[in-house]
Formats: structure tokens, sequence, C-alpha cells
């Protein structure tokens, strides 16, 4: 994204494997719900997520 640094990246593997450990803390119906999430929350942190 313009204006900001890559703080890090992460694999859509590695999303899904953190919305398994966090499931149950999330308000999601079902793993790939949980992944979006998780997936947002790591882009705003300034993470890239490789699809």
């Amino acid at each position: 994204m313009p204006g900001r640094d890559v703080a890090g990246k992460v694999t859509m593997a590695q999303v899904r494997e953190i919305a398994q450990a966090k499931m149950e803390d999330l308000n999601a119906i079902d793993i790939d719900a949980a992944a979006e999430m998780i997936k947002g929350s790591a882009r705003s942190m300034g993470l890239e997520v490789m699809e």
C-alpha cells in the first residue's frame, strides 16, 4: 500500500493456522470466516498476506 511500510509477511497457511488456534475467541461461523478476520488484522498491523 502506498505510504505504508511492510512489517513482515505471512502466508495464507499461517493465517489459517492462527485462525484455527483462535477460533473459540473469534465471532466466526467457520474457519474461512475466521481466516478472513485474521487476514484483516494482519494487514492492519502492516503484514503482507501472501495468497
